[in-house]
């Protein structure tokens, strides 16, 4: 009998922003690796950039769990005096650079793009090629709170305003089956009143920003409701979470990924 020689389909990420929150996104890559999930391509928006990056770039799990604890606002951020922001992240820039190497996209492992926003036009802004770090630095640059980035002539913001789950970019890096990961949870706080609702209509808009959260084939959601975007020092709990969500997602990734894997070359797990 002949062996099958049908190749897998190919299996992406999109990794959504959440500032603190990203670090959940730890936790996923981690139980996805440990499973033997493959990752053919990653699309990341803001914290979901950096993390991705990490693992485009050749990082071991175990070297970005290591990450964690040094991950904190005086490593990324400066405070500035400015028109457009209060806060600077060359900091942020220059932190990436330092941790991967001053990359472009081409030399990655893995097929990479990141979501920013054209802050003069509202247009959403892949990247894909250029400096990785850059790139970076733009798309958490949050609009009105951290000055803009210019790339290409653009000035350049948050991907998180027009797309913080970037489903349909991990597609045209070639994924058949995206795996979406969403740490933008909103929670309602009652003992705030009107600014709780307020804030929450502010989440839930972000969250569904660009459509992602409704397009992929598999939504992995932490339960990252009412946890923190600001205090990086929370990492142990939000890597949990992630590990949590992404484990009870394995029956169904599973089921639907049972005949893909393959050992062919090109294929990439960042195991150890």
């Amino acid at each position: 009998m002949m062996e099958d020689q049908t190749p897998r389909k190919q299996v992406g990420l999109a990794l959504s922003g959440g500032a603190a929150r990203g670090l959940a996104h730890i936790g996923v890559l981690s139980t996805l690796v440990r499973n033997r999930v493959p990752i053919d391509c990653i699309a990341g928006c803001s914290a979901g950039a950096i993390l991705g990056a990490t693992y485009c770039a050749g990082m071991s799990i175990r070297q970005i769990h290591a990450l964690a604890p040094y991950i904190n606002w005086r490593r990324l951020a400066t405070p500035v005096k400015s028109e457009v922001g209060f806060l600077s992240f060359e900091k942020l820039e220059r932190w990436l650079v330092m941790l991967l190497g001053d990359l472009e996209f081409s030399d990655l492992r893995l097929p990479f793009a990141v979501v920013a926003m054209d802050m003069v036009s509202g247009e959403r802004v892949i990247i894909r090629d250029g400096r990785i770090a850059r790139a970076i630095r733009a798309s958490c640059s949050v609009p009105g709170i951290v000055t803009p980035v210019i790339i290409d002539g653009r000035l350049l913001g948050d991907g998180g305003v027009v797309d913080n789950l970037p489903v349909d970019v991990a597609r045209d890096l070639g994924a058949d089956f995206v795996i979406g990961v969403d740490v933008f949870e909103p929670y309602y706080n009652r003992a705030r009143g009107p600014l709780g609702k307020g804030l929450t209509a502010l989440e839930t808009l972000v969250r569904n920003s660009g459509g992602g959260v409704g397009r992929a084939d598999i939504l992995i959601a932490p339960r990252t409701a009412g946890k923190t975007y600001v205090r990086f020092s929370h990492y142990k709990e939000l890597v949990a979470l992630g590990e949590a969500a992404a484990e009870s997602s394995l029956p169904y990734l599973n089921q639907h990924l049972r005949n893909w894997r393959s050992t062919q070359p090109g294929t990439l797990t960042n195991g150890g």
